[in-house]
């Protein structure tokens, strides 16, 4: 098996260089464009962050691949090949960054033979660093973390979030995706802003579950190496073996919590991300 310390090492050093712009940002007047929908939010620094990323990992790997938010925000398309590929959100909760709200993440996961390697997620205001490579565990600032095992879904935290979906079929299906959960009922149910920090709440054993319908593959594949290498479970929200492109995802503390969420929530049609939606219309 590939040796990829070197790179995860070099992923961990750009992250938290260009956590010094988004820190630097974060109080000053932002221009705020809108993408998707009116949840949907993209600054000048979620732009700056992701060339600078981009730009410091091709000089060092000019052979690597990558697939960025506003990359393909921009029009790039989602190709996930067997070649070595960083798939960067350069400011997960953008939304949160917008109003100084403070959790605010880059994440960055490296694939190889469409496989993850590694992930990083930095959550900038609050300094920690998680932190996963394949079979060597999961860390936070660089102690172990490990999920909580909890099996028992009736004294689980949930974390999800509303996402930017904002039609009335997936506002119901999210609402009521919560309705239930509650009714089965769980301790309780939160959200951060930023799945990919949701998510690490997983791996620290400070949540039990994250569910989600609707994000993308660059919020959640960096985190979803970290739940593993934590010992958690990873899974489509319909029981089936996680797809990052299948933008579900379920993350939890043991098989029978995920599985019980599963049984639970239902998911509403979006369009994968590794598919074309104007080739959809066609």
């Amino acid at each position: 098996m590939a040796d990829w310390t070197d790179c995860l090492n070099f992923g961990i050093r750009v992250a938290k260089e260009a956590s010094e712009v988004v820190l630097s940002a974060l109080q000053q007047k932002k221009e705020v464009n809108l993408k998707s929908s009116p949840a949907d939010l993209v600054t000048e620094t979620d732009q700056r962050v992701e060339k600078i990323l981009i730009s410091a990992i091709r000089k060092q790997f000019p052979q690597h691949r990558f697939i960025g938010e506003e990359s393909v925000a921009a029009g790039e398309r989602v190709q996930l090949t067997d070649c070595p590929t960083w798939i960067i959100d350069p400011i997960d909760g953008t939304v949160n960054f917008v109003h100084r709200f403070p959790f605010v993440a880059i994440s960055i996961a490296f694939t190889v033979n469409k496989q993850t390697e590694f992930g990083i997620v930095y959550s900038c205001v609050e300094d920690k660093l998680f932190h996963a490579q394949r079979g060597r565990g999961a860390f936070l600032n660089r102690e172990p973390l490990h999920t909580s095992g909890q099996e028992d879904i009736s004294r689980c935290v949930v974390v999800t979030e509303i996402g930017a979906e904002r039609d009335d079929l997936a506002l119901s299906t999210m609402t009521s995706n919560i309705f239930r959960l509650l009714k089965l009922p769980v301790h309780g149910v939160r959200a951060l802003g930023t799945a990919a920090v949701d998510m690490c709440q997983v791996a620290t054993g400070g949540a039990d579950a994250y569910y989600h319908i609707g994000m993308h593959c660059w919020d959640i594949a960096a985190s979803a190496i970290i739940v593993q290498e934590a010992g958690g479970v990873v899974m489509d929200t319909d029981g089936s073996e996680f797809d990052m492109m299948s933008r579900r995802v379920i993350a939890a503390s043991s098989s029978a919590v995920a599985n019980r969420i599963a049984q639970v929530i239902q998911a509403f049609p979006c369009c994968r991300d590794d598919e074309d939606p104007h080739e959809l219309r066609l």
